[in-house]
């Protein structure tokens, strides 16, 4: 692993620096690069690591609040269902109470429509004999005087022969 940073190392100085880059470097201080390099190396390793603990922890804090918040929403979905069921019970209720209202409404409704119907033929009956009984009384009257004019016109039609062939002829004697 080291060769390999060594090679990687000097490749990248060379193009920095030219191709006098091996003439000019000592072995101290190629060592001394390479210690620095290393150092830097691991400094990002250990700056990875801490990234990637802080992904990690980050990663559980989402996992934990997305559970957290499935758990509100399966919490509020239970409630909003039992909510349902009761305005579901109460809205059934109310239509067979209104559903009981109306079939009294309509009986009554009925009762009182067959019930002014009778009555109104009751009525007829009763006026019908309570109106025909002045009219049976002026036939009556009415009858009796004709029979008092008719004997009175007879008695006279034997008195005067003329008035007797009158009522003859229209049938009266």
């Amino acid at each position: 692993m080291k060769l390999i940073r060594i090679v990687t190392l000097s490749v990248l100085l060379s193009f920095c620096y030219g191709d006098n880059l091996f003439a000019e470097l000592t072995r101290a201080d190629i060592k001394e690069e390479i210690q620095h390099v290393d150092k830097r190396i691991d400094d990002l390793k250990t700056e990875a690591q801490g990234i990637r603990s802080e992904i990690t922890g980050i990663r559980t804090e989402i996992k934990a609040e997305s559970k957290d918040i499935m758990s509100e929403i399966n919490a509020v979905r239970s409630d909003l269902q039992g909510l349902i069921k009761d305005m579901r019970s109460e809205l059934q209720g109310l239509i067979k109470d209104v559903r009981s209202d109306l079939q009294s409404f309509l009986l009554w409704g009925f009762g009182i429509v067959f019930a002014g119907i009778f009555a109104l033929i009751g009525f007829v009956l009763w006026d019908r004999r309570t109106a025909l009984a002045p009219a049976i009384r002026k036939n009556q009257e009415l009858e009796e005087r004709e029979n008092k004019v008719e004997s009175a016109l007879k008695e006279y039609a034997e008195k005067e022969p003329r008035l007797k062939e009158a009522l003859k002829h229209a049938g009266l004697m």
